[in-house]
Parts: C-alpha cells; structure tokens; sequence
C-alpha cells in the first residue's frame, strides 16, 4: 500500500515531510470553481474529494485537500494579480477571518471508498499600513496563496493570533489526517520511513 498526496503544493508536501512519511505526489486535474451559492465549508470539501478520486487506483491510500479563506461571508481565493492581493490583503488587515480545509482521504475497496472532513482556524492580522502591503505584494509571496498571504512565510509576520490549527491554514490539518487514514483499515504510522534511509 502506498501513500499519495494529491496535490502539487510544496506547503502540502512540506507538512507530510515533517511527519516523517514516505510518499509520492501526483497533482490532480481538477475543476476548483465554486459553484453558484455553494458554502465554503460543501466547497472545499467537494474540492478535496473529487482531487482524491482524481489519482485514487489500487493499492494507494490518497490524500487531498483543498482551502479557502473567509472574510466576512466572502470566499478569497488566490489573487489573479498584484492589485488583487493588495485589495484582499486591505480588506483583512487589521481583522479576523476564517480558514477552511477541506480533507479528503481516498482508497479502493470493491469501489471508490471516500472519507473527508472540513477544519475551521480563526487566523487575526495585524493592522498594515499601504506601504507594508505594497512590500508583501511585491515579494511575491501572496500571489498564490488563498487570502494572499502564507502564516508560514513572511505573511506570518501580519499574524497576530491564530485559534485551531496552523497547519489548517497552511493547507492540510494533520491532526485530522491520521483518523482519516484509520477508515481506511490502515495507520499513518505504516507510511512513516524507516530510521537510516
């Protein structure tokens, strides 16, 4: 049984590495639009499951996530360009918004098995003057980040407070991921590598 991350993120990848886990990446083609009225929390879990039926086959146990940032009722994506990031990041400077992920786990069992989850983290950003914005935006770091800014790059620097999860934020929950894994009749545990390789 192998363990994939269906994602192509180096901040996904990143978090798993942590953990110790021997994995392999494939990045699913997907349509991420949101759909007409849908919720954040349906949205993103929509997102991560059809990622993981995207590269699901035998003999792997996937995992995907998708994130989307909330602020006030509106859903921020990734800005498609400079003068969007610094509008998203105007709009939550100085504030608190929320943070959702959708997690998804994926495997074969006489059929597609899928089984997922939605974590919220309340992220507060620091007040930032025009001219701290037009610094972060032009590092380019928020220009693909949902929200425009990365808490574990130089946007941390704006964060103030966080209540749940960072790693929520970053992309994948990993305190969720390991009961995830267990519905599949297997442990995370079984991915971790071996010591001395």
């Amino acid at each position: 049984m192998r363990l994939v991350l269906a994602s192509g993120s180096p901040r996904r990848k990143e978090l798993l590495d942590r953990l110790g886990l021997d994995f392999e990446m494939r990045a699913p083609h997907v349509d991420e639009t949101r759909l007409p009225e849908e919720q954040p929390a349906s949205y993103v879990e929509r997102v991560a499951r059809a990622k993981a039926e995207a590269v699901a086959e035998e003999g792997m146990v996937v995992v995907a996530a998708d994130t989307a940032v909330v602020h006030e009722g509106r859903v921020m994506g990734k800005p498609g360009h400079p003068e969007e990031a610094r509008s998203m990041l105007r709009r939550l400077q100085g504030d608190s918004h929320e943070v959702l992920t959708g997690l998804a786990v994926g495997w074969l069992d006489g059929g597609r098995r899928l089984e997922s989850l939605v974590d919220v983290t309340r992220v507060t950003m620091l007040p930032m003057t025009e001219e701290e914005i037009a610094w972060y935006v032009g590092t380019g770091e928020p220009l693909d980040k949902a929200g425009a800014y990365a808490l574990q790059g130089l946007g941390g620097m704006f964060v103030s407070g966080v209540v749940g999860s960072p790693s929520t934020v970053v992309g994948l929950p990993i305190h969720l991921l390991g009961r995830l894994v267990a519905a599949s009749g297997s442990e995370l545990t079984r991915f971790t590598m071996k010591v001395g390789r």
